[in-house]
């Protein structure tokens, strides 16, 4: 099973931010996405999840050589500021999103077992979300795509800002769940991208490029990600 993009663009009024982009995703693996600021790597994950509108271009999931259209239901889109109801617990609002996606959901799994699995404290459960961390936030995220297990995660800097026990908790997991996932990872640091994922994809002037494997396991491999992300004909 693969994630197909083809010749994904978008502009902003006269600026263009994407072009012709393409590349293929595959399952199994955890992909980091590297680029500077203002590359287009937020903006990339929401012309996949067609929370913007695409000038041109396509993205579908193949499976067996049937093409399969990206919804709601198989793909899944992590912010690094998680919106959420904040008038709600974060038990409620779990409560509420499995409610919603019982159509999507295998077996039976309890609400304090999905806080179990991201190690979250079931008496913080029981208080309202408008006074949980960035971390409690990312978690309750992390409980949604467990709870309905999607095809695609698009994770976009989320082990930013947190603890070093929130980070750790969160790439444990990542690892864990990976091999039924496609996984795209946004990130800026780059000992994360290098520790926890098994691709590096760079989107640098407006195209995504693969890093070639035996850079990332160099005693250079920072030095050599900077010079690639500065060089105007990579």
């Amino acid at each position: 099973m693969k994630l197909i993009i083809e010749n994904l663009s978008k502009s902003f009024e006269n600026k263009k931010v994407l072009e012709n982009v393409s590349y293929e995703f595959d399952k199994g693996i955890v992909y980091a996405l590297l680029g500077r600021n203002g590359s287009g790597k937020t903006t990339l994950f929401s012309l996949i999840s067609s929370q913007l509108e695409k000038d041109c271009g396509k993205a579908y999931i193949e499976s067996d050589g049937k093409k399969i259209e990206l919804s709601p239901k198989n793909l899944f889109f992590m912010n690094s500021t998680p919106k959420l109801p904040n008038f709600l617990t974060g038990r409620e609002f779990i409560k509420f999103f499995v409610e919603a996606n019982e159509d999507k959901i295998d077996g039976n799994i309890s609400i304090d077992q999905y806080f179990k699995m991201v190690n979250f404290d079931l008496e913080d459960s029981n208080k309202l979300i408008q006074g949980y961390s960035t971390g409690m936030k990312n978690k309750i995220q992390m409980m949604m795509f467990l709870i309905i297990k999607p095809l695609v995660i698009l994770m976009d800097e989320p082990l930013t800002s947190l603890d070093v026990v929130v980070q750790l908790e969160m790439k444990r997991l990542i690892r864990q769940i990976h091999e039924d996932h496609i996984i795209i990872f946004s990130t800026h640091i780059l000992t994360l991208a290098k520790d926890l994922c098994d691709e590096i994809v760079l989107l640098h002037d407006k195209k995504l490029e693969r890093v070639d494997r035996k850079i990332i396991n160099e005693p250079s491999f920072e030095d050599e990600i900077i010079r690639l992300l500065s060089d105007d004909n990579y």
